[in-house]
């Protein structure tokens, strides 16, 4: 029996040009116990479904149909009736916690506020024992300090597991899940899915969980809806959607997705290609200052420390890491937007440390940047085509009008952007579209070397397949180097020819693509491979997780490089950091204790 059911739900908005339909004539269920999965890409309604369903939607929104949980019809409700429902028999996880939370109240008070709701005749003491309860259940290092702390002192991944224990303080019958791993890293997003499955095998709660990502539902997932336009075009057990998808879009969805264990094979490099980048010994610190004292000191954010790596023509160096490793800072030294602390960075055989902005110049033109989130990064008052044409004012100032034109559509047509949209702005775009903008732009005057700082990281799977194709296709026409930064590795996998792991500012493992995922060596390493999801349940169920011990420490922990060595050899000064050994031809890693041992001394 359903303890979950919707039927032929319909939802429409009125807007200004005229009335959208987001969700078409949709019927589900969902069983007690029991995870299904709705996916689908931006735009699909699969998250109006569910609001529609909890009676979250704007006053715009028009609804018809039916939505029972348990039995009780929960359209037409008004709002104080829904808050009976809320959080306590249907509960829900929100994409952003950060945004979710409230940013003035402390996590101890917020959590007593939902549970006290629901159980007015609950002692402060009895509620705050409750709280901190959940907090440990959810695995929270330090739990009663949490409860006196701000969202904003929280990292993303332990902000997602306080709206897992909010949601389930009430012990709801319905958690829904909306994206709820999109926004972490990936042995963040591993932890929460943990979390999940064993939420609904020790509770018996039924999750609705809402993604993109098929490797998260081939993970996490009994049941599969694939939703498109606001229809269901195909419903399933996990093992049959994934092992005979019938519909072209599921299809679609299931061949976009990067895996890493696929089968993709990136040609080999040139053994006489000429070297390009050669960055020694790269430092960036910051100045932070300290919360607490009359006089706030300040201390020293080693965010790149010591990292050196070379890049020769045509090839791309993946590398990845979880948030604060230091990647995004080492792209922007490497391009002097920011200042390094220390080191060299030599591009074409010249120093680019301490040149000024007019010496920059010229190199400005062969080196480029695409980030990460487009809209941010593109100018708004301006149509795309301007910012296209803006670096060829900038570096080609003798092109007429009519040149720069021509130039601009040829590159707009080669990232796939229609003339149609020469004169649009960045708002009338698509995301996807958007992120073309940013490479066309890049791209314009064919740089040498591009760097792409999560690049794609916020696309559908079948824009970023789009995108990635691309890059590919621009790099071999051009010959350009590339450096690709990404949390992801599936989608690092399939682009690079050799990936550098950082860990908190320094190098741990680098080597070629193949040497880092058929032999990884370092601990951290062999944790990111083993935290990434493949999109078939058969063999991700199968899988073994590596689990480090604790949480990721702090970049402003002296002792946090000290992780993976905790038994310094002894005739280690007490100062010296864990050292870089070239282990076989071309692969590199560094000292480190085997997990077992860093398991065992941590316990």
């Amino acid at each position: 029996m359903a303890l979950f059911s919707i039927r032929d739900l319909h939802v429409k908005f009125q807007t200004i040009d005229g009335v959208i339909a987001a969700v078409n004539a949709l019927s589900l269920d969902i069983a007690p116990g029991r995870c299904m999965g709705i996916v689908g890409e931006s735009g699909s309604g699969k998250s109006q479904t569910f609001l529609a369903a909890m009676g979250l939607l704007p006053a715009n929104a028009g609804v018809s149909g039916s939505v029972t949980l348990d039995g009780t019809e929960l359209l037409g409700r008004s709002q104080a009736e829904m808050n009976h429902y809320r959080g306590k028999a249907v509960s829900m996880i929100f994409q952003d916690p950060l945004t979710a939370l409230t940013p003035h109240m402390r996590i101890g008070a917020q959590m007593q506020e939902t549970l006290r709701l629901h159980n007015p005749e609950l002692s402060r003491a009895d509620a705050k024992k409750t709280c901190l309860g959940w907090l440990d259940r959810v695995h929270i290092p330090e739990a009663r300090t949490r409860l006196v702390q701000f969202p904003h002192e929280l990292s993303g991944g332990m902000r997602q597991r306080v709206m897992i224990a909010m949601a389930m303080l009430n012990g709801p019958k319905l958690l829904i899940a909306d994206e709820p791993t999109t926004a972490l890293d990936v042995t963040v997003q591993a932890e929460i899915l943990d979390l999940m499955a064993e939420l609904q095998r020790d509770e018996g709660t039924a999750i609705a969980l809402i993604t993109h990502d098929m490797g998260v539902v081939a993970r996490l997932c009994d049941d599969v809806q694939v939703m498109r336009q606001g229809f269901i075009v195909e419903s399933g057990s996990s093992a049959e959607i994934f092992a005979k998808p019938a519909e072209a879009y599921t299809q679609a969805l299931l061949a976009s997705m990067p895996r890493i264990d696929g089968a993709d094979v990136r040609a080999a490099m040139d053994a006489d290609a000429s070297q390009v980048l050669d960055v020694k010994d790269m430092a960036v610190t910051f100045s932070v200052k300290k919360p607490g004292g009359l006089i706030p000191k300040s201390i020293p954010l080693r965010a790149v420390n010591g990292v050196s790596f070379n890049l020769v023509e045509g090839e791309t160096l993946g590398i990845v890491g979880e948030s604060g490793c230091g990647k995004s800072s080492l792209a922007r030294a490497v391009l002097q937007l920011i200042k390094p602390t220390d080191g060299a960075v030599t591009w074409l055989g010249k120093d680019l440390v301490g040149l000024g902005k007019a010496a920059m110049k010229p190199h400005r033109e062969q080196m480029q940047i695409v980030f990460q989130d487009p809209l941010a990064s593109l100018d708004p008052r301006m149509t795309i085509s301007a910012s296209i044409a803006e670096p060829l004012i900038e570096f080609q100032p003798d092109l007429n009008k009519a040149q720069r034109k021509a130039a601009v559509l040829d590159m707009m047509a080669r990232v796939g952007l229609s003339a149609e949209m020469f004169n649009r702005y960045p708002h009338e775009l698509s995301g996807g579209q958007n992120q073309r903008v940013g490479i066309a732009r890049a791209m314009i005057n064919r740089p040498r070397l591009i760097i792409c700082d999560e690049a794609v990281s916020a696309l559908d799977v079948s824009i970023q397949a789009q995108i990635l194709q691309l890059l590919k296709d621009l790099q071999a026409e051009f010959g350009m180097s590339m450096l690709f930064i990404s949390h992801d590795l599936s989608v690092v996998r399939s682009v690079s020819n050799r990936i550098m792991v950082l860990y908190l500012g320094r190098v741990v493992e680098m080597a070629s693509r193949d040497q880092i995922f058929e032999q990884p060596q370092h601990p951290y390493t062999q944790s990111l491979i083993s935290a990434v999801p493949v999109p078939d349940p058969a063999v991700e169920r199968a899988r073994t997780r590596i689990r480090l011990p604790g949480e990721l420490p702090s970049p402003m922990d002296p002792g946090a490089q000290w992780r993976f060595l905790p038994s310094k050899r002894p005739d280690q000064p007490a100062t010296a950091m864990p050292e870089l050994c070239e282990v076989s031809p071309g692969h590199f890693v560094q000292e480190h204790d085997s997990i077992e041992e860093i398991q065992r001394l941590v316990r």
